[in-house]
């Protein structure tokens, strides 16, 4: 989107803080590479250097010896000074780590922001920003494959795994993987211009105008719950994916009232009993475009749907494309 009351003339300090834990260190290189080209776009055009960066709570300065821009290091973030915006990078296994171990780090995030820091989290980092309590009520996206493990962590968080890119209140969040490059260059636009976007982006190789994730992600089912009767329900949906469904057939089935079926469907999955059938049947359907040679209309029918124009509402909704476009991109068989 275009910032056009943006203005491109500041030096904004930039905060890479690094957790108590098992961080991605692969997001934070690539979010500092893109700074590091706009600082450079900068540079070449007659100006100032925009970012200064910092990075807290590492001692090992010789990782980031081949950027251009002058990177200071912190060794603990009570140590460093108000930041204009703080970067959390991504942690692998995030339903793992402990809020408690990093207390300190979260009362600071809180402190810095109540000052008027800004914080963006990289892919599955938004766990810590979510920990801080300033993203309760708002949107907020992660990695699709931590999506479970979300809601039931902070299910007080408006969790949109379809969005690569949320920004609220001066709280950014990124999805999955490149998803936090994105990010980093849509903060770029809004902190330095489009034509300073752009020139990151085709440096690096980034598509700067990627809006979503759906086409990527896996549905695979969320049956970490206790609810056993769910259970076979999912189960007998997944043995039956390709039939017609409905809620009242499935509550007949399973002797529960259609409306104590719908509430304890969507409290164990986090999904509608109709969403999460069509989620399953887009699954499926993903599946078959890929690996075989039917066509759309072919893959139609082997999944339940007789309605062309329904099908392809339910496909886009769930993936961003259309099964055509889904076919094109992702066929084994060009």
């Amino acid at each position: 989107m275009p910032f056009l009351c943006a203005n491109f003339d500041f030096m904004k300090t930039v905060g890479f803080v690094i957790p108590d834990g098992n961080a991605k260190m692969g997001s934070l290189f690539g979010a500092i590479e893109i700074l590091d080209q706009a600082n450079n776009y900068a540079l070449i055009n007659g100006a100032a250097a925009r970012y200064a960066i910092t990075v807290i709570g590492i001692d090992i300065p010789q990782h980031f010896n081949h950027f251009k821009t002058k990177i200071d290091f912190v060794e603990h973030f009570s140590e460093s000074r108000r930041l204009d915006l703080i970067v959390i990078p991504g942690i692998y296994d995030p339903e793992r780590y402990v809020a408690a171990a990093n207390e300190g780090l979260l009362q600071w995030l809180v402190g810095q922001y109540k000052e008027g820091a800004e914080i963006a989290s990289l892919c599955t980092g938004a766990f810590l920003l979510a920990a801080t309590g300033l993203l309760s009520g708002l949107e907020c996206s992660t990695h699709w494959k931590a999506e479970n493990e979300f809601v039931k962590a902070f299910p007080d968080v408006h969790l949109r795994i379809d969005k690569i890119i949320t920004d609220n209140r001066g709280l950014y969040t990124a999805g999955g993987g490149n998803s936090s490059l994105n990010l980093i260059l849509y903060l770029v636009e809004k902190f330095s211009g489009r034509a300073a976007a752009l020139y990151a982006s085709k440096v690096l190789g980034i598509d700067i105008d990627r809006t979503s994730q759906s086409q990527f992600v896996l549905f695979e089912g969320h049956m970490d719950h206790d609810d056993e009767d769910i259970k076979n329900v999912q189960l007998y949906i997944q043995k039956n994916v390709v039939e017609k469904l409905s809620v009242e057939a499935l509550a007949d089935r399973f002797l529960i009232s259609r409306r104590s079926f719908v509430r304890r469907f969507k409290k164990a999955t986090n999904h509608s009993p109709i969403g999460y059938i069509q989620k399953m049947k887009v699954e499926l359907a993903k599946r078959q475009l890929e690996s075989g040679r039917k066509s759309v209309h072919e893959v139609m029918y082997s999944v339940g749907y007789s309605d062309i124009k329904g099908f392809r509402n339910v496909f886009k909704k769930n993936t961003g494309l259309s099964p055509l476009e889904y076919k094109q991109k992702f066929s084994v068989y060009k």
